[in-house]
Order: structure tokens, then C-alpha cells, then sequence
């Protein structure tokens, strides 16, 4: 991921962006802070766009409309740099995953995924397999808190999710409520309900808003103009208003994801499940299965929200726009208790994935799951 060269870069929610900007430059930035959007929104990229902001060895200043002065970052000092090579997280992720897999057996268990290109700068990303925080990222967040910045002005942290293990959690607690002068702490969450009521009481949170899906056609077909029309009016609207995403959008992967999502469904509604179980038989274990098992439960989730939005009414937000009339004989067919069925069996498969369940049988329990309920 390539970072924006400034602020102004930034696509939407100026108005957020200019108040974090000039809290920087007072010195104002809340010390425990929540980035709160959709997935793709530009939670990672802001974070790190308010730490060269903070870390910056120039400290340059831009003016507002309304004669407020405005943080920026030169984009070229030592701080600068080095901050900026945690810009493509997913590598540095696998960098680290590798080191520790290339380590004794009992040192691995002992050793907790961090990313971190400068001293005063910590990511804590989801630590695989299980893609929670755990306890060992957030005692090393606490030690480190209690040591001053060695070459820049402040210590920052960055929580790139909500997922956290329950004592991990809970271990946040206290520096959140009194974190050091010198140091700042951001999480990042698509969802603020996966975060304890304790957490978000302590925390600052700032949301990140829906761009309009007809911005974002715009911007794609200058950024993706191998896309037809049709394909980017789907895709704004399947990106949900995140720029970031709209941009990186597998568009064959999720259709790919949606027809296997597609057949569960359909199979709630025959006795015949041989299309079911040569699907689900594609779902193995590993890191591919992993990725590929979260499309799947992304695209149903996206298609049991669009049934829910055509029985309110509400035909003009479905995302899935393409497959508007499978959608409409679905909400025809489904009532709202079958839905509520689906989200829990959904919610179930998630938590099945973080114990390292088969994916396979627990598709084809959740599948199993919704005929019952259909017929009951």
C-alpha cells in the first residue's frame, strides 16, 4: 500500500481529518483514540498518516479555511521514512510470521506478531492463526508505554483490530484510562461492538463515513479503467463507501465467493445436497483455505443484508445489484426468524474458524442449520 503524500490525499471525511489535524497541532490528539469504518475505509492509512503527523522532525503547518493551523509531515526525514515502511502492512505481517516460524518450537509459542520500522512506533496486527490480539502483544504495548520515546516526540501504538483475546482485553484497561503524556494508542475496528463497553469508554472515537457510491464509480474509472460500467457501479457499491477497498476489490474472487454463498442458500431450500458437498469439499485447511472461507462469509453476509433491505423496502441500497432477481425470490421466501437464524449460524462458523474447527463440516452444519430452520 502506497501511502497519500498528504493529508489532502486523503479521500472523504475532511471535516474528521481537519479536526485531528489541528488537535496534533496543539498538542491536543487524544491519547486513547478509536478509528472507527467499513473495511477499506482508510483506518490503517489514517493512523499512520496522524503518526507522521505527531513523529515528524519538521513539524510543517498548513492552514485551514478558518485560520486553523493544521498538522503535516515533510514525507522525507529519518521519522518520516521509517514510519512510512509499515505502510504495507500485509508484508511486514508476513516478514514477521516468517521469522517466528523460522524459530525453535518452544521460542514460537513464546512470540507475538509486531511490526515496528521505527523505535518509537508499535503495530500490534492480528496474530495468526487464531487473528486475535493477544495477551503477549499487549504486555509488550504496556512495557514499552512505560519507557520515554528514544528519538521522537511521542510513542504511538496502532491496534489494527477489535479482536482481541478476553485477558488481552482486559490487560488494555489500565493504560487506556491513564496512558503516559508521551504516548498515544489507536485502535483501529470495523465493528465497535466486538470492543468491551470498557474499552470504548475510555477511548476518543472517531468514525469514518460512507463515501457516495457514485463518487466512487468516478474514481475508479480513472484509477481502474479496465473495468466496465457496469462492473464499477457494482463495485462502488459493493466497497461500501471505502475508497481504499473499492481500489483493491477482487471483483472474480467475491463472485467467486457469492456462488458458493449462492449454493448454500439454495440448498436450505432442496433435499438434494450433492452441489453442497462438492463446495464445502473445496474448503480445507491452511492459509489459503483460511482466506478463501472468510470471502465466502463476507459475500453471505453482504447477500443476507440485501434480503433484509428488500423486505424494508429499501431496494435502492442492496449491493449485490446484479443479482437482483435471485435476491427478490430469496426475500419472498425467507422470513425474518430465518435470517436471524442465518446471522447467528454465521456468527457461529467465525468463532469456529478462530478454534481451528474443520471449515468444511462446520459449512456443512451451518447449511444443515438453515434447512432445519426453513422447515421448522
Amino acid at each position: 500500500m502506497a501511502l497519500p503524500a498528504t493529508f489532502a490525499d486523503f479521500i472523504g471525511n475532511t471535516t474528521s481529518i481537519d479536526s485531528l489535524r489541528a488537535a496534533v497541532a496543539v498538542g491536543r490528539l487524544p491519547h486513547s483514540m478509536i478509528v472507527a469504518g467499513p473495511r477499506g475505509a482508510g483506518k490503517y492509512t489514517l493512523a499512520l498518516l496522524l503518526t507522521l503527523a505527531l513523529e515528524c522532525e519538521n513539524q510543517p503547518r498548513d492552514l485551514a479555511p478558518d485560520g486553523r493551523e493544521l498538522a503535516a509531515f515533510c514525507g522525507h526525514c529519518r521519522n518520516c521514512t521509517r514510519i512510512m515502511e509499515s505502510a504495507d502492512l500485509e508484508t511486514r505481517v508476513e516478514e514477521a510470521v516468517a521469522a517466528r516460524e523460522d524459530m525453535r518450537e518452544v521460542d514460537k509459542k513464546e512470540t507475538r506478531v509486531l511490526v515496528q520500522t521505527h523505535p518509537d512506533v508499535l503495530i500490534l496486527p492480528p496474530d495468526p492463526p487464531q487473528l486475535l490480539i493477544k495477551l503477549g502483544q499487549v504486555r509488550t504495548l504496556i512495557n514499552r508505554s512505560q519507557r520515554r520515546p528514544a528519538e521522537a516526540p511521542a510513542k504511538v501504538f496502532i491496534i489494527t483490530t477489535a479482536s482481541f483475546m478476553k485477558e488481552a482485553a482486559n490487560s488494555l484497561l489500565k493504560v487506556l484510562e491513564e496512558p503516559p503524556d508521551y504516548a498515544h494508542i489507536i485502535i483501529l475496528a470495523e465493528n465497535l461492538g466486538e470492543l468491551l463497553p470498557t474499552i470504548r469508554s475510555r477511548c476518543a472515537i472517531v468514525r469514518l463515513g460512507a463515501i457516495p457510491a457514485e463518487e466512487i464509480e468516478q474514481l475508479l474509472a480513472v484509477r481502474r479503467p479496465e473495468l466496465n460500467p457496469k462492473d464499477r457501479a457494482l463495485l462502488a457499491r459493493l466497497s461500501e463507501g471505502a475508497v481504499g477497498r473499492a481500489y483493491g476489490f477482487d471483483l472474480a474472487e467475491y463472485t467467486a465467493a457469492r456462488l458458493d454463498a449462492l449454493t448454500i442458500l439454495r440448498n436450505s431450500q432442496t433435499s438434494n445436497h450433492t452441489a453442497l458437498f462438492r463446495m464445502t469439499e473445496s474448503y480445507r485447511a491452511g492459509a489459503e483455505g483460511q482466506v478463501k472461507t472468510t470471502a465466502l462469509l463476507r459475500a453471505l453476509s453482504s447477500i443476507l443484508e440485501d434480503i433484509l433491505l428488500l423486505q424494508g423496502n429499501a431496494p435502492d441500497r442492496i449491493r449485490n445489484v446484479d443479482i437482483r432477481p435471485e435476491l427478490k425470490g430469496f426475500a419472498d421466501t425467507f422470513d425474518f426468524a430465518w435470517i436471524e437464524s442465518a446471522v447467528r449460524g454465521l456468527d457461529a462458523v467465525q468463532s469456529g474458524l478462530r478454534r481451528n474447527l474443520l471449515r468444511n463440516v462446520s459449512l456443512d452444519a451451518f447449511a444443515a442449520e438453515l434447512e432445519g430452520a426453513r422447515l421448522r
